[in-house]
């Protein structure tokens, strides 16, 4: 009995320490991501761009056909990830798919991919709220704004 309760405080401490850890963005953070994607957007001479109310950016490509992409799906797609200075952090898929429950991927490619339906494709830049936040991956810098293209190969 002691053992379980010991288990259940241990599992209660790990996600107290998780919800501390992550960083919750100001207002003026939230309007600086959105300059900074706005910048790129005219930079760049992208065209198309849709902003959603929780400051996603994404342009469909080509819907698709068939039913909408769900968060209960698995979907396999292609995908390129750059950051916005160019440098790119994961171009391996983007001839070799890979598969994925949408509610595993981060919260900016649920939200796009609902968009879309099998063989759709899309680009999106995903603000660090929606994204890694202040989280530091092999290739991506804490708060990095991140592009990606995507091509969905199929949905289960």
């Amino acid at each position: 009995m002691k053992f379980n309760l010991f288990k259940q405080i241990l599992f209660c401490a790990l996600i107290a320490s998780i919800l501390v850890s992550c960083k919750t963005y100001s207002e003026n953070d939230h309007i600086n991501f959105d300059t900074k994607i706005q910048q790129y957007i005219k930079k760049h001479n992208l065209i198309g761009f849709e902003r959603s109310e929780s400051g996603l950016y994404y342009k469909i490509i080509d819907e698709g056909k068939g039913e909408n992409i769900k968060l209960t799906d698995d979907v396999t797609f292609n995908y390129e990830g750059k950051l916005l200075n160019g440098s790119i952090f994961d171009g391996e898929h983007k001839k070799n798919p890979i598969t994925f429950q949408m509610n595993e991927l981060i919260q900016g490619w649920q939200e796009g991919m609902m968009y879309l339906k099998p063989g759709g494709k899309m680009k999106m830049l995903v603000p660090p709220h929606l994204g890694y936040g202040d989280y530091e991956l092999d290739k991506i810098p804490p708060h990095s704004i991140l592009y990606f293209e995507i091509e969905v190969i199929n949905v289960k």
